[in-house]
């Protein structure tokens, strides 16, 4: 009996079970997506989602925890910057996506793709109940119809406009990039004349 052996086993002895955890949490949060055995990203995730969250807490204790767990200073660091520029900032957790690929050729085993999420979390609207009786629907005035109508043609606008404006700040930060980048091969010149 496994009393107070918590985990899946993955076919390995312990010390190479949390070396192989330790590499693929690694290997995700350096690339941002891996390719691996369902298995073995259904055990990372809790460690992924661990390290995230002490990037968002952001203090010199979550940093030491977080190269304790991944052994790689640089790496602990380039995650803790994209955390502070505002990478996972709405996200309250769920930080990672497993999408099934199917079975692997040779053994049959389940391969998966897992990645960490980017994309900024949407708010929920709120949906119109349906009503309960056609009855009820019958007596509705059109009026709120109308209202529903120039509600959804409103939040329509307002999505546009945010997309007019994330495109906006895309634009700007590409031309950074690129003023940055000459400026790098002008000191360069420089440096060799």
């Amino acid at each position: 009996m496994r009393h107070y052996k918590k985990g899946r086993k993955l076919g390995t002895d312990t010390s190479h079970t949390k070396a192989m955890k330790k590499s693929l949490v690694c290997a995700l949060l350096a690339n941002d997506r891996i390719k691996t055995i369902d298995s073995r990203a259904k055990e990372i995730r809790p460690d992924v989602d661990k390290i995230i969250t002490w990037a968002k807490k952001g203090d010199l204790h979550s940093r030491r925890l977080a190269i304790a767990a991944l052994g790689d200073k640089e790496l602990v660091r380039e995650i803790f910057e994209k955390v502070a520029q505002g990478m996972f900032q709405d996200r309250q957790g769920g930080y990672t996506r497993i999408m099934k690929l199917g079975p692997r050729k040779g053994d049959d085993a389940p391969m998966v793709i897992m990645e960490l999420v980017t994309e900024p979390v949407k708010a929920k609207k709120d949906e119109a109940k349906p009503a309960p009786k056609k009855a009820a629907k019958k007596a509705a005035p059109k009026k709120v119809e109308k209202a529903d109508d120039e509600a959804k043609a409103e939040e329509t606008k307002v999505e546009a406009e945010e997309a007019a404006v994330e495109a906006a700040d895309q634009a700007e930060e590409a031309a950074a990039e690129n003023a940055e980048a000459v400026e790098a091969e002008a000191v360069e010149k420089e440096k060799a004349e």
